[in-house]
């Protein structure tokens, strides 16, 4: 683990996601999360049509992705951006161990700011009643993880990582991947879901996959992207270097 991991390159990408403009929105989001349950709580009482709506509309389809968006283009896109990821390419650091160590830093903030929220949010809806809470955080913890390596991919591919990232989010995750039926087979949100479906009691939570078929794509995609993201970390260098 530790050849795939390095402190100070992780120490750097944390200092870079949550620095003071990136933590406002990353507070902001879990913060929203929180408030609108504590009211839905209040004014209406528990319920588990109403956490399945909060929980899966704003939670798991815009919280999640958006918060994968500022992790995963915010751990490199910057540093290529105004070229000061030369000087970590310098330095003697293998590459695969700088994508590895800034996915991990990614996946670390976007847990941390959208599953552990979904989690609390679950228990001041309905105390966790059938499970949901439970089944919702699993499911956000797992997409945090193929959305950090999609979208640290989309910051060594392109300038625009944020834009392209936000446009995958909303308008795929957030809007195809709830509504447009033949679409929510290839989202992260639905492939995640199928795994909440699985901890979560009864047939609240719903998926329009499998689980073994959304843990295979889940896999899938965050290995294909983590690969690919090493491989065009390497282009750089070569380009840097000529």
């Amino acid at each position: 683990m530790s050849s795939l991991y390095h402190p100070t390159v992780a120490r750097l990408t944390y200092r870079a996601l949550l620095g003071r403009r990136r933590a406002l929105i990353l507070f902001t989001l879990p913060g929203l999360l929180l408030i609108i349950s504590l009211a839905v709580r209040l004014l209406t009482g528990a319920d588990d049509d109403t956490a399945d709506a909060i929980l899966g509309g704003f939670a798991m389809a815009t919280m999640v992705p958006l918060i994968g968006v500022i992790a995963g283009t915010g751990a490199i896109g910057p540093e290529i951006d105004d070229g000061s990821v030369i000087y970590l390419l310098a330095k003697p650091v293998k590459r695969p161990t700088i994508i590895i160590t800034k996915l991990i830093v990614a996946i670390g903030v976007t847990v941390a700011f959208s599953a552990i929220p979904t989690l609390l949010a679950g228990f001041v809806l309905n105390g966790n009643a059938n499970q949901l809470a439970v089944g919702y955080a699993v499911a956000a913890a797992v997409a945090s993880v193929a959305y950090s390596a999609v979208f640290l991919l989309l910051g060594t591919v392109t300038r625009h990582a944020v834009i392209a990232g936000l446009v995958y989010a909303l308008v795929w995750e957030t809007f195809f991947g709830s509504l447009v039926a033949g679409a929510r087979k290839l989202s992260v949100q639905q492939w995640a879901l199928a795994l909440a479906q699985k901890v979560a009691d009864g047939d609240v939570i719903t998926s329009d996959v499998g689980l073994a078929t959304g843990v295979i794509l889940l896999l899938a995609v965050t290995v294909a992207a983590t690969w690919y993201a090493g491989r065009k970390l390497r282009t750089l260098t070569l380009a840097g270097e000529e």
